[in-house]
């Protein structure tokens, strides 16, 4: 699997994604500054880490959504490239159009930093083929702005179409219909608050994350 971990100012959980890449695929991720207006010839996967891209200015993911790299992001995911974005990644993917909704303060406005149980919703995608669907994973957290929102209409369009992929089961930020990670129309997008990269080995407490780079893997393969 060809990869790369798109990398912003604030980008702290960049190299944990790469090691998870590369410590499934055996390959190592290419490491794109986000300055950068193309993206390396025959990637599989685009990888949009965690952290507080731009020292989370303005909103989470704003300022990175406008990084000279997303535009070859966005052509790439509109010719199917997988493309997995991890809590900022999916606040950058939210501000960038590539998914509906947004990421507000959690309520309570208090960081959340702690494992959660998360609901396999679907697992029809190539990022969840390796779980099964109502399967009930442990994930870690780490985010202020994890609140998914939406309004009603766009809230059941994802339902209705199967694209919900991860949900709390239980009470987490305030996420509408406690939403935890939800996929584009084409399936090859997914955002998600959680980090499977830091549930990878028995070492991280968990191994719940494995899976999902597993099915990517074996998605692109």
């Amino acid at each position: 699997m060809k990869s790369a971990v798109i990398v912003f100012p604030g980008s702290n959980c960049d190299r944990d994604l790469a090691v998870a890449l590369e410590e499934v695929s055996g390959a190592r991720p290419a490491m794109v500054w986000h300055r950068e207006t193309a993206l390396p010839d025959g990637l599989d996967l685009i990888a949009v880490p965690g952290g507080f891209s731009y020292g989370d200015y303005l909103r989470s993911g704003a300022m990175a959504a406008n990084s000279p790299v997303m535009r070859a992001v966005k052509d790439a995911a509109e010719r199917g490239v997988a493309v997995l974005g991890v809590c900022n990644g999916f606040q950058i993917l939210t501000e960038a159009g590539m998914l509906p909704g947004a990421l507000m303060r959690n309520a309570g406005i208090s960081f959340v930093c702690r494992d959660v149980l998360l609901s396999v919703e679907n697992s029809q995608t190539a990022f969840t083929s390796r779980y099964e669907a109502g399967e009930t994973l442990t994930i870690p957290v780490a985010h202020h702005d994890g609140n998914y929102t939406a309004d009603d209409e766009t809230l059941d369009r994802l339902e209705g179409e199967g694209r919900v992929a991860f949900r709390y089961a239980g009470a987490c930020n305030g996420s509408a219909r406690d939403i935890a990670g939800i996929v584009c129309g084409n399936g090859n997008v997914l955002g998600m608050m959680p980090h499977p990269e830091r549930a990878l080995e028995p070492a991280h407490g968990g191994t719940d994350g494995r899976r999902l780079f597993e099915g990517l893997l074996e998605a692109v393969g």
